[in-house]
């Protein structure tokens, strides 16, 4: 089977210290300089409560509601930062959570036809509350902590208000959404 621009030169048209923009054949795509991937923490408390994250995002011009991130080995000399290391990191630096276990939930890509950017999907579990939160300077994250129960109705109203919703979201609406309730 032959794949049309699979054996194309890549062209790199430009690189920025987080994205390089490429080309490849007919395909324009961008990728994350210096190797650098993305970890998303799936963290749901011993009460049933999901933490969610809101902070405005420059291209969207609004804010958005995302499961708590963050970039691996972004920091120069960081390169090999082990992917549950940097989850534990950015999870406590967002929330101002810290988990006693971080599970790998495997590799999974943003927008494959547009970006080639993938993150780690982890699950921590054991949170214990030991600061703020909010991100570092220059984030200002607002953190929430939402019964799972709660999710639809919560989502929808930030959806009401004009809240980006990342399409990570989904993965909390599972069925129901899918099912139409």
């Amino acid at each position: 089977m032959s794949i049309a621009d699979h054996d194309a030169p890549e062209e790199i048209v430009w690189q920025g210290k987080f994205v390089t923009a490429k080309k490849r054949g007919r395909w324009e795509y961008v990728s994350r300089s210096r190797g650098i991937r993305a970890a998303v923490i799936l963290a749901v408390d011993e009460e049933d409560h999901v933490l969610l994250v809101e902070q405005y995002r420059v291209p969207l011009e609004i804010t958005c509601l995302e499961l708590p991130a963050g970039l691996i080995g972004d920091d120069d000399g960081a390169e090999d930062e082990d992917p549950l290391a940097a989850a534990g990191r950015e999870l406590e630096e967002e929330t101002g959570y810290r988990a006693s276990t971080l599970e790998n939930l495997g590799t999974f890509y943003s927008s494959p036809g547009m970006v080639s950017e993938s993150f780690t999907f982890v699950r921590a579990r054991g949170l214990t509350k030991v600061g703020e939160g909010g991100g570092v300077e220059g984030e200002n994250i607002t953190v929430h902590r939402v019964a799972r129960s709660d999710l639809t109705e919560f989502i929808a109203a930030k959806r009401q208000e004009g809240c980006g919703i990342d399409v990570r979201m989904l993965t909390l609406l599972g069925q129901g959404f899918i099912e139409g309730e």
